[in-house]
């Protein structure tokens, strides 16, 4: 691919060809360095300051290239940002995971593409960083139903602009920091050109994202009088890593029985305090206990023991015709299990995982990799993930659902005093991925001003505090453990929860009107 922009004098010429000039190999390798950047703001190496200077140079390397240009250097930079941050999706089903990378990184090289026409106007580091959340807000809808796990903002949890998840939610956390960074991509250039006025402006736009958030950070962090609960947060373990996890299904369900009346002998014993609610992962019951009275009678015994309601993971039966064709697929469900009586209130992920989950383009990925046709389509529920657990209103957002706003601000604005995301990570391996998906509960709870209990049948489990703080976490990947803490119920609503997706359109429409303003600039010039 030849992305040397010869209107910019970017491209050596040899007699019958055009060859890459220097500028162009360094516009490459400044393309690839400014995506690993983005990357290593992500958990578990979480260099939060990686972000905006990632965007800073990313800025810099397409700054005055033609669209074409621009968009090449955006496939780069998506290549070397989401490679490494979302290899962990193709662990067990081979190559196929390769089609989804390159959905992604042609969606983040369109914006990119775009960023040209907007360095030029009036505030620009305002106006890039608005394009950039229009980008991220095509990807949290498609393709795939959308797919936003590589917001910038997920690799915020521990960095100044974190706090501002509080006032406009994600969203407004990923334009801040790439303010950030275009806002140092603005010094630069406006030092080498010696202006003032300019240096002033490229500064605020520098300095207005984190000096905000470490100001809002009180707020965040302060105290809130009200009720609180202990919550446990059973871990069993699997017998093995990948998509066999669940070759021994009762094995994954006895081993959450056997760390459940681990917690019962702990109780008695004085070591923890007597909870008030237990929580077991995703997929800790890959039998369907709602049809196999064995499953369904060993739950209810051991919930009988605990006392208190148990929301249990488990996937539910699909059903077939007679030819074998599927009627219903399984369901991935929370099912509140009450002492006594049994199974209550149950929930159905409402946003299943594609290529883990359900396979998309079936007939075209079953050409890259056979390991899909063991991946049967899960069918997605709705509703809003709120479930009355003991003296909890528990917000539900099962695993992959933590990167959706909606899934998150529903189950808040559905009356959801704390927030659990069970998830099974045993699917994908000793990834990064558990440690990217608590960084991203870490927001949620910044966000809506609610704790966060993190269940994982594999680790790792967690309790995030109302302010984005671990309260507690287990240990390594693939060991049996348990939590037992006591977290706040709170009603309270932030600022993000009550605008809802009101910043996001904001911030998309400002960035999409700064476009067309930028090709007007652009034609009258040309003209």
């Amino acid at each position: 691919m030849l992305i040397a922009d010869t209107a910019s004098g970017d491209t050596s010429t040899a007699p019958g060809r055009r060859r890459p000039s220097r500028a162009t190999w360094l516009r490459l390798a400044g393309a690839a360095v400014a995506g690993l950047a983005l990357y290593v703001a992500f958990p578990p190496l979480g260099a939060w300051w990686g972000a905006p200077l990632g965007i800073a140079l990313l800025v810099a390397v397409v700054d005055g290239r033609r669209a074409r240009s621009a968009f090449a250097l955006g496939l780069v930079a998506g290549v070397a940002y989401q490679w490494p941050l979302l290899h962990w999706t193709g662990e067990y089903v081979g190559a196929v995971w390769l089609l989804l990378l390159v959905a992604l990184t042609v969606l983040l090289a369109v914006p990119v593409a775009l960023l040209p026409l907007v360095t030029r106007l009036p505030g620009a580091p305002v106006w890039v960083a608005c394009v950039w959340v229009a980008g991220e807000a095509v990807i949290e809808r498609w393709p795939f139903h959308g797919f936003p796990w590589a917001k910038l903002a997920f690799g915020q949890p521990g960095g100044p602009w974190a706090p501002l998840a509080s006032l406009g939610g994600a969203p407004l956390v990923s334009f801040a920091v790439v303010l950030t960074g275009a806002g140092l991509w603005a010094l630069v250039r406006a030092l080498r050109a010696r202006r003032p006025r300019a240096v002033a402006g490229a500064l605020v736009a520098a300095l207005v994202g984190p000096v905000t958030g470490l100001a809002t950070w009180p707020s965040v962090a302060a105290p809130v009088p009200g009720p609180s609960i202990t919550v446990a947060a059973v871990q069993g373990d699997v017998p093995r890593a990948g998509l066999d996890f669940n070759a021994q299904r009762r094995a994954v369900l006895d081993n959450h029985v056997t760390q459940s009346r681990r917690l019962v002998q702990d109780v008695r014993a004085g070591r923890v305090p007597p909870p008030d609610l237990v929580i077991w992962p995703e997929n800790a019951s890959d039998i369907d206990p709602l049809r196999n009275a064995d499953a369904g009678a060993e739950i209810q015994a051991v919930t009988d023991e605990l006392g208190v309601p148990v929301v249990v993971g488990a996937v539910l039966s699909g059903s077939r015709a007679a030819d074998g064709t599927l009627v219903q697929g399984p369901r991935n469900a929370a099912v509140v299990w009450l002492p006594g009586t049994g199974p209550d209130a149950t929930y159905v992920k409402r946003h299943i995982l594609p290529f883990g989950e359900y396979i998309p383009l079936r007939p075209v990925a079953r050409q890259v990799s056979p390991l899909v046709d063991r991946v049967t389509d899960f069918e997605p529920g709705t509703g809003t993930g709120v479930l009355p657990a003991g003296p909890a209103r528990l917000g539900v957002v099962t695993c992959y659902e933590v990167v959706f706003d909606d899934a998150v601000r529903d189950a808040v604005r559905g009356g959801a005093d704390l927030l659990t995301v069970p998830t099974n990570n045993a699917t994908f391996g000793y990834s990064d991925m558990t440690y990217q998906q608590q960084g991203m509960s870490r927001l949620r709870a910044i966000e809506h001003d609610r704790a966060v209990v993190i269940a994982a049948t594999s680790g790792q489990s967690a309790i995030v505090a109302p302010d984005g703080s671990v309260v507690a976490r287990t240990g390594a990947l693939y060991t049996p453990g348990l939590l037992v803490e006591t977290v706040p119920l709170r009603t309270t609503t932030t600022l993000a929860t009550r605008l809802g997706p009101a910043p996001e359109l904001v911030l998309a429409g400002l960035g999409l009107a700064a476009v067309v303003m930028g090709l007007v600039r652009r034609r009258r010039g040309t003209g």
